[in-house]
């Protein structure tokens, strides 16, 4: 016969069923948690707070709270910054261990869904768990922390470098040309359609992109430019779209946002879209049509909401009457077209916009504000400017650089206009002005005074290319075909 066990005698106070054991330890743990928490915070079905205990009552008046029934009753995501309480009532799902920021600090929290008995989520409680600065959490909070400041000033950054850098202001000028030019912008800002933006280069079309998105309803949201010549065609379209997560040998793991899904809410400025190739004309148009991006080697489409402001000095009609376009996206672009004209149609503007530019020249190099004498000024009106204002900032740039004083007269701008392979157009002899008789003591008409000014203009314009026709026709922005006409009458 053996000898029976001896020891202790089973503790009849510990259940033997699993209800029984679930039950007791749903209890010890909310005995825990109540204890060895830095507070319980109670919601309903509706994300109310209903309930929360003496230790929650102590971060009240950290998070902005001077009375509890400012608290308690109100939606939670109106009184709990980044709080996650939504996404456990609406899954049903706990979040056993997350860290949760807010103006009150940084805390290791617990949400935990509660149900009836019928299984249905009534409501989430949610256990500030407790933590000393020694314990060995302090350390992950802390680093926690950091990434999170880390984050919102890259984010902050990022946004700043994101939004308008220019106004309706900046578009310098008050020539009838360019005061038509800012009028249609303006009215283009108030709408939600496609702008298209046509000029040579050099005349300011970004400049005016980023005004229009500036006076628009996006003004808050992000402005996103790329310049489609400048980027190789293999790669315009992960730039437009995006990269789904290992979508290629080399692609990023994580993929990778395109630009549409930058400026989602915001304005894409598309320059130079006249040389988009064909093959992603086609998805543009998609895009522009159904408002979804379709990321490289994802079969997902992504919702994107982006106000288009396309811009080129190109040719767009002549390129689709060549096929080098498609014509349903050139009308799709074509609602709001604005044409910024060239230089050489404004010149009255030079005076300003040589004053501004002259300040910005000096404070970008920490140099001499540079004036320039009345007949400065007047051969740089003269001139033709076939780069426009890039061109004319280039000038003034490059007399900045090679003189110390800051008094520029004309011979010395004809000094850099020929350094730098360019002609200088002679300032016409000046011509009787309206109101000014001739000699025979009769007001002179507008016309005649406008002929002869033109007259001399292209004399001065054949001195300076030696009698080339075609080279003075395009000193003076004119067509060959017109430059030929008014010489026969002048002649």
């Amino acid at each position: 016969m053996h000898a029976m066990p001896t020891g202790p005698a089973p503790d009849t106070r510990l259940p033997r069923d699993a209800q029984s054991i679930l039950e007791l330890a749903a209890r010890s743990m909310f005995d825990l948690f109540a204890n060895a928490s830095e507070g319980m915070m109670l919601v309903d079905r509706n994300a109310r707070v209903v309930w929360i205990n003496d230790q929650y009552r102590r971060f009240l008046p950290a998070l902005g709270y001077e009375r509890e029934e400012d608290f308690v009753g109100h939606p939670v995501s109106s009184v709990v910054q980044n709080t996650q309480m939504h996404q456990v009532l609406s899954t049903g799902k706990p979040i056993l261990i997350d860290l949760l920021t807010n103006k009150a600090g940084t805390f290791v929290v617990s949400r935990i869904p509660l149900r009836d008995d019928g299984g249905e989520v009534i409501g989430v409680l949610g256990i500030v768990l407790f933590d000393h600065p020694e314990t060995t959490l302090q350390p992950l909070i802390t680093k926690f922390a950091r990434l999170e400041q880390d984050l919102s000033d890259a984010r902050r950054e990022l946004a700043s470098q994101r939004r308008s850098k220019y106004t309706f202001a900046s578009f310098v000028g008050s020539s009838p040309a360019a005061l038509d030019v800012k009028r249609q912008a303006r009215r283009a800002a108030s709408s939600h359609s496609p702008v298209l933006l046509l000029g040579e280069t050099g005349t300011g079309k970004e400049l005016l992109a980023h005004a229009i998105h500036a006076t628009s309803e996006r003004a808050g949201r992000a402005f996103v430019g790329i310049n489609i010549a400048a980027v190789p065609d293999t790669l315009l379209e992960a730039e437009f779209f995006g990269v789904a997560p290992g979508a290629y040998t080399g692609a990023d793991r994580k993929g990778r946002d395109g630009k549409f899904k930058l400026a989602d809410g915001g304005t894409l400025f598309l320059d130079e879209v006249g040389d988009m190739p064909p093959a992603v004309q086609a998805k543009l148009l998609r895009v522009l049509q159904e408002g979804e991006v379709e990321p490289l080697g994802s079969n997902k489409l992504v919702r994107v909401d982006v106000r288009v402001v396309a811009a080129t000095s190109r040719d767009l009609p002549q390129l689709v009457r060549e096929g080098r376009f498609r014509e349903d996206l050139f009308y799709r672009l074509n609602v709001l077209p604005i044409r910024l004209p060239p230089l050489r149609e404004r010149r009255s503007d030079i005076p300003q916009l040589v004053e501004v530019l002259c300040e910005d020249i000096a404070a970008r190099s920490g140099g001499v504000l540079m004036e320039l004498a009345p007949d400065a000024l007047a051969l740089l009106q003269a001139q033709a400017w076939r780069g426009n204002i890039r061109e004319l900032r280039n000038v003034l740039e490059q007399v900045a650089l090679r003189t110390d004083d800051h008094h520029i007269d004309a011979a010395m701008l004809a000094g850099v206009l020929r350094t730098d392979g360019l002609a200088p157009l002679a300032v016409p002899e000046p011509v009787p002005v309206l109101g000014v008789v001739a000699e025979d003591g009769l007001l002179r008409p507008l016309s005649e005074q406008v002929a002869e000014l033109e007259r001399r203009a292209m004399r001065a314009a054949l001195a300076q290319t030696g009698g080339n026709r075609a080279a003075a026709a395009r000193l003076l922005g004119m067509s060959r075909a017109s430059f030929y006409d008014k010489l026969a009458v002048s002649e």
